[in-house]
């Protein structure tokens, strides 16, 4: 006879009550996004920052002649987009892709939220790199990969670390931080060797570094299990929570900023 397999453990915390919960939140704030996008499109204006090339004109050692304009990023158009994504994102966890979403959540991950960070998020940390002027797209394609690299350890840190495991690693946790730094020591070398910034891009800076730094935080909480977020859940929550505040906060200083200037 054989042995049936063992239940699968659910994460702590994920119970039909808070999946209802997590419902709600995710239906508001496709809401609240799709609203703010919107009103970002409305009130943008053609405002645009010039991506710029710099090749090789001969052999290595020689002088690189000064950068070409490639093309512009429309500021209003990519706030909206990155809204947008998180709009659609927490539309279909509520909707259309819930089961899966929930199942997700009872094993102790939830790939939509990584995908999407992957997509928003990137074009969140390329508004503060023009904003600070790092405009080449060799330099824009680097600090992608690198955020990328960060969020898809968030991820590889929840696949490795499933319901009922006997021990918790961390080490997924430490190299996406690792790799999540760089963007941010690029942006601070930018900051400090200009001549002149106006001071929104600084407050842009510091805002969303503390909103960025907040992610990682939320999730080492909750793999050490600190208080409540030694509920998956609650960790879950946060997450919702923070992504509201960045988003908002980066699309309405990124937004300001673009009518100052």
């Amino acid at each position: 006879m054989k042995t049936p397999p063992p239940a699968e453990v659910a994460a702590t915390g994920v119970t039909p009550a808070r999946l209802t919960d997590l419902r709600r939140w995710n239906l508001a704030l496709a809401v609240v996004h799709l609203a703010q996008a919107a009103g970002i499109v409305v009130l943008a204006s053609d405002f645009a920052i010039t991506v710029t090339g710099s090749f090789p004109a001969g052999p290595p050692g020689t002088d690189v002649p000064p950068p070409d304009g490639l093309f512009d990023v429309p500021i209003g158009a990519a706030i909206a987009a990155f809204l947008a994504l998180a709009a659609i994102d927490h539309l279909l966890t509520g909707t259309g892709a819930r089961g899966v979403y929930e199942r997700d959540l009872r094993r102790g991950i939830n790939r939509f939220r990584w995908v999407e960070y992957s997509f928003s998020a990137s074009i969140m940390i390329v508004l503060i790199c023009l904003y600070s002027g790092i405009t080449g797209i060799a330099a824009l394609i680097a600090i992608v990969g690198a955020n990328v690299a960060m969020i898809l350890f968030g991820w590889l840190q929840e696949v490795m670390n499933p319901p009922g495991r006997p021990t918790t690693t961390m080490v997924a946790f430490w190299f996406g931080t690792i790799v999540g730094l760089a963007p941010w020591v690029a942006l601070t070398i930018n900051l400090v060797g200009a001549e002149e910034l106006p001071g929104f891009v600084i407050g842009i800076f510091v805002s969303l570094f503390v909103f960025f730094m907040s992610f990682g935080l939320n999730q080492w909480l909750q793999y050490r299990g600190v208080g409540p977020w030694g509920d998956y859940a609650f960790g879950e929550k946060a997450y919702l929570v923070l992504s509201l505040a960045a988003k908002s906060a980066l699309a309405w200083q990124i937004f300001a900023g673009s009518l100052a200037t």
